[in-house]
């Protein structure tokens, strides 16, 4: 359960990140209601959660190294 929760602090970390210093990379994360599991207790396991942070990660240093220049 801790590695867990220390996957959802760095997801919260690096959304937040995105979201204060690279507004227009955030608009295209996709994060809105519709993309909201619909059950009650829809599976969520650790490997999703991982799988979804190092897309983020991915996604942020790609950003990054074709905007530098800018």
């Amino acid at each position: 359960m801790k590695h867990l929760h220390n996957q959802l602090r760095e997801i919260s970390e690096i959304t937040t990140n995105i979201e204060t210093n690279y507004p227009e990379l955030y608009r295209t994360l996709d994060e809105n209601p519709m993309t909201i599991a619909t059950s009650n207790h829809p599976h969520v396991d650790k490997r999703a959660m991982q799988e979804y942070l190092e897309s983020l990660k991915q996604l942020l240093e790609h950003h990054l190294a074709t905007h530098k220049n800018k």
